[in-house]
């Protein structure tokens, strides 16, 4: 049996219903894949293909319409004494990718229980990237939940795993995706690429949503890549006569140096979801990385007045009240006495100030000394041997997770949800360790899956939260929040330490790739920037700008640019009313902020990319801002080569760095090197074209962009005339490059100096600028 789009070749054999899928784009790329199934009947494990079963294909003469497209469908029927498999295969007519999705009945009149079903099994030499063998493998794993670590593995590595076992990884690792420690063999969640860097060729497999089960991936590079995708099952019990259906698995072949290699997938995705718009990315301060839980009505007040005093020239606007608040997490009724009325009357203060009052909540996780796992131990999830699960170490204990089969915990935690919207006034909500809904066990209705008791919670905090306010999700699976959030953390808390740090054993901590950490929030806000605006605003944790970290200046200006440039939300999380000029001038220059989507220039060659490339236009035109990060413990020369970031045409740019001021000129034949970029540090280099007889905007040190802070820029034979606004008051300078040398300047009316900096580049010092008018005679 066979399909054709004009992007893909699909071929069903007809003995065992292995497919066969050729690229019409990609010369040489193909792969061969067979279906799988494993269910328990009576305790023995049974996979369908393997029992001699009646198998039926045949083509639907209908075009099949799904949310993401209309595709010409294949269906495989597999029958045995104990249940009916159905398999729908079908080309997206519109995009170079195929949707496969599995069902099943049973047949039984006892109940069978499911462990997976397997969409896709590629073995070793079945999958051709090009013409010629895979010869340097690479893959993209993305973790299940936001904190799980996401990045590009190659040919010899290990999977990045910790050491933590029953500490961490029931926050992180999804129990159906295996933890895999020997070279060559790693493991993603809901979506990956297999690529190959030579051929700069890739295979995307991902799931178009994960409202019925988990997908997990898993690949092995030797002798050659193999690919299995599966849904997990998770023990789920079908009763005779039930029928379970996966979520939509979409695979295609991608060039991995696209502009956004991921798009079709992502895009398919989104509508899968219904996914419409999103909202502003938020701007504002946390109380978290500063009190943590040691905060009081009194500390927070003084904060709220801090931002409304500092909004002329900082503008925030998202005031959010994290832990601390609450007695005990689960007991969320019951406040801390620092907090003698409550959080009410500080949401009511945050709104009358012009703010938008935020809470953080963690609804689905439990304190083990809460009063509610006495007065309610019925909601606990409990495992085979009815001990209560643990939700992992969180408050220096291991926690506990509501049932939410169990309908009364489910009601309860959306009746949290509901007061702290209707009652309280918060419209903003953070809502943090959802993964705990989401947990191993035994659950009172044992029909579900854990993707399921996942997703019909979260929708349930939706509907009581109402379509107002804004949530973000915390903590949580990623394709478990599709369509339901406005906002998605993306990455591992950050934290005041470059390394994860807990002493007494911060040493034997350094290569977790999980914990709070600088470098493991910054390795998420990079492998997953290309998310933002596709499926929610990305959420990239906290910016520290204080100087009593532990924090380099230098490291504190990366974590600044990725979250800058990568798009997502920006949230101080400083003690505002303690904050020196210089400091505060660092968020300054991120406002208003830029909300773009970077390419990630070695997403695929780099564990963590180094290389990221910002494509950005207004009253100027078009200019590029590139970032080259250091990664290294020590310092190292960087060196910005147009052919890295896809520029190499035959011109000379003008280049200003951001953060040193660096400036001169760059082209195909005379790279720039930025000389000794301290340990973990970045050079953040905005590119113009230069034209010897034109005058030009080089930047200035007023935004981080260069550019964006530019309102108007006309030039006549007499003048030049550009207008300057931020949306708030800021001093700094702006560098131009006038061929001529200038009669003067005037700002505003009133003559202002030019400071002469190199040949035919001036500097113009700036006051207190915003919405304000620069004319230059020529």
């Amino acid at each position: 049996m066979r399909s054709q789009s004009k992007f893909l070749d699909l071929a069903i054999s007809e003995p065992n219903a292995n497919i066969t899928l050729t690229s019409r784009i990609i010369s040489g790329a193909s792969l061969t894949s067979q279906f799988g199934m494993t269910y328990l009947n009576k305790g023995q494990a049974i996979n369908p293909f393997y029992h001699q079963p009646t198998i039926t294909i045949e083509k639907e003469t209908v075009t099949s319409s799904t949310r993401f497209g209309a595709l010409n469908p294949i269906q495989i029927n597999l029958q045995n004494d104990a249940v009916t498999l159905t398999i729908s295969i079908g080309l997206l007519e519109d995009k170079p990718l195929t949707g496969i999705k599995m069902s099943l009945v049973n047949n039984c009149e006892n109940p069978i229980i499911l462990e997976k079903f397997t969409l896709l099994h590629v073995e070793p030499g079945e999958l051709q990237l090009g013409s010629d063998p895979i010869a340097k493998p690479v893959f993209f794993s993305n973790g299940w939940q936001s904190w799980s670590h996401s990045g590009v593995y190659q040919l010899g590595d290990k999977q990045r795993t910790s050491i933590l076992g029953p500490f961490q990884n029931p926050m992180i690792i999804n129990p159906g995706t295996p933890e895999l420690k020997q070279k060559n063999r790693f493991s993603g969640d809901m979506f990956g690429v297999v690529g190959d860097s030579q051929q700069r060729t890739g295979l995307v497999t991902g799931f178009a949503s994960q409202k019925n089960h988990f997908g997990s991936l898993s690949t092995t590079f030797h002798p050659q890549p193999s690919l299995s995708v599966w849904a997990n099952g998770d023990g789920m019990a079908i009763p005779g006569g039930m029928r379970v259906v996966t979520d939509w698995l979409l695979l295609g072949f991608i060039d991995l140096d696209a502009l956004e290699p991921l798009r079709d997938y992502f895009a398919c995705v989104s509508l899968e979801n219904e996914i419409a718009h999103h909202p502003q990315v938020p701007v504002g301060w946390c109380s978290w990385y500063h009190y943590y839980e040691d905060i009081s009505e009194e500390s927070l007040t003084a904060n709220l007045e801090a931002m409304v005093e500092q909004k002329p020239a900082l503008p925030l606007t998202l005031f959010q009240i994290d832990d601390g608040f609450e007695s005990r997490p689960g007991d969320w009724f019951r406040f801390d006495p620092a907090f003698p009325d409550g959080v009410e009357p500080l949401a009511q203060r945050a709104k009358a100030e012009g703010l938008i009052p935020g809470l953080w909540l963690a609804p689905f996780i439990v304190h083990p000394k809460a009063d509610l796992v006495k007065d309610h131990p019925d909601w606990l999830l409990r495992d085979d041997r009815g001990r209560r699960v643990n939700a992992g170490f969180v408050w220096n204990s291991f926690t506990y997770a509501l049932d939410l089969t169990v309908r009364d915990a489910l009601d309860y935690a959306c009746s949290v949800i509901r007061t702290a919207v209707e009652e309280w006034g918060f419209s903003y909500l953070k809502l943090d360790f959802l993964y705990a809904a989401a947990l191993d066990g035994v659950h009172q209705d044992r029909t579900l899956s854990r993707a399921q008791i996942l997703r019909k919670g979260l929708e349930a905090l939706r509907q009581a939260a109402g379509s107002e306010a804004t949530l973000l999700a915390c903590g949580c699976p990623l394709g478990s929040a599709l369509g339901l959030f406005e906002a998605m953390r993306i990455s591992a808390d950050v934290s005041g330490y470059w390394y994860p740090h807990y002493p007494p054993i911060s040493p034997l901590l350094k290569k977790e790739p999980h914990m709070p950490a600088a470098r493991n929030a910054l390795q998420n806000i990079i492998s997953r920037a290309p998310l933002h605006r596709h499926w929610w605003i990305n959420d990239p944790d906290c910016l520290l700008i204080r100087a009593d970290t532990e924090l380099s200046l230098a490291e504190v200006q990366t974590l600044a640019t990725a979250i800058s440039l990568t798009g997502g939300s920006l949230l101080l999380s400083d003690d505002l009313t303690n904050l020196t000029p210089e400091r505060m001038q660092l968020a300054q220059t991120l406002l208003p902020v830029i909300d773009g989507r970077p390419r990630l220039m070695d997403w695929f060659d780099s564990p963590t990319p180094t290389k990221l490339r910002l494509d950005l236009g207004g009253a100027i035109g078009k200019w590029y801002v590139l970032a080259l990060f250091n990664w290294n413990d020590r310092p190292a020369d960087q060196i910005l080569n147009l052919a890295d970031f896809d520029l190499a045409e035959n011109t000379l740019w003008w280049l200003r760095e951001f953060w040193t001021g660096e400036l001169g000129k760059v082209g195909p034949e005379s790279p720039f090197r930025f000389y000794d970029v301290p340990a973990h540090g970045v050079r953040v280099a905005a590119i113009r074209k230069f034209v010897s007889d034109q005058p030009a905007y080089i930047g200035s040190d007023l935004h981080i962009s260069q550019g964006n802070e530019i309102s108007r820029w006309q030039v006549d034979n007499r003048e030049i005339k550009t207008g300057i606004s931020l949306g708030r008051s800021a001093d700094g300078k702006a560098f131009m490059y006038l061929p001529e040398r200038p009669a003067g300047a005037w700002l505003n009316g009133v003559s202002h100096p030019l400071q002469p900096m190199a040949p035919g580049v001036y500097a113009l010092d700036l006051k207190d600028v915003n919405d304000q008018e620069v004319i230059i005679k020529r």
